[in-house]
């Protein structure tokens, strides 16, 4: 099952508050937007991605905890990126420090900020030119570095900032820079 885009415009453009209290109202859908207003209706995962989504959250979770220096999101928090986007990544983390300079109302709907860092998963039904455009989206919205891991092609493609793609064909683990220092993620848990 892939995305399905809705483009309302015509009818209704939806502010924030709207976009949230639709989010609100359909828990059991999960829903995107793209910088143009149309809304995208995301598939549920499958047992497989669902399974390294949250083996990957928690090698996150436990190196945040021993670092302290940040927070950890997981595939359902929506932010609000600066071009007017809401985009949910599969993780997600962002400094402490800038966390912490949202007002406690940011923090409790879409927080209006781009993570330092985000990780795609792909899913079989995931298109991969419009995941890769969605990572470029998130480089260009101020995200540091990003992580795209297909397990199907055994590949990752990183994003940097002011840098083209950079494309690991079986890494066996992945460095979190200087952006997430200290961290790896050992590869192993999607590749086995």
């Amino acid at each position: 099952m892939t995305a399905i885009t809705f483009n309302l415009n015509r009818i209704i453009q939806l502010n924030d508050e709207q976009f949230y209290q639709m989010c609100q109202e359909n828990p059991g859908v999960k829903f995107e937007r793209n910088a143009k207003g149309e809304i995208i209706v995301m598939p549920p995962t499958g047992g497989e991605t669902g399974k390294f989504n949250i083996e990957i959250g928690a090698d996150f979770v436990i190196w945040n905890r021993q670092a302290k220096l940040g927070v950890c999101f997981d595939s359902s928090t929506c932010f609000k990126l600066p071009n007017g986007a809401n985009r949910s990544p599969d993780v997600a983390w962002i400094k402490k420090a800038r966390w912490d300079a949202l007002t406690p109302q940011q923090q409790k709907k879409f927080p209006p900020i781009a993570p330092d860092f985000v990780l795609e998963l792909m899913s079989p039904s995931d298109d991969l030119e419009e995941i890769q455009a969605k990572m470029r989206e998130y480089i260009d919205n101020q995200v540091k570095l990003g992580w795209l891991i297909n397990p199907q092609t055994k590949q990752v493609e990183i994003y940097r900032q002011n840098q083209p793609a950079e494309i690991l064909d079986s890494p066996t683990q992945l460095s979190g820079e200087d952006i997430l220092p200290g961290f790896i993620l050992d590869l192993g848990i999607v590749w086995n």
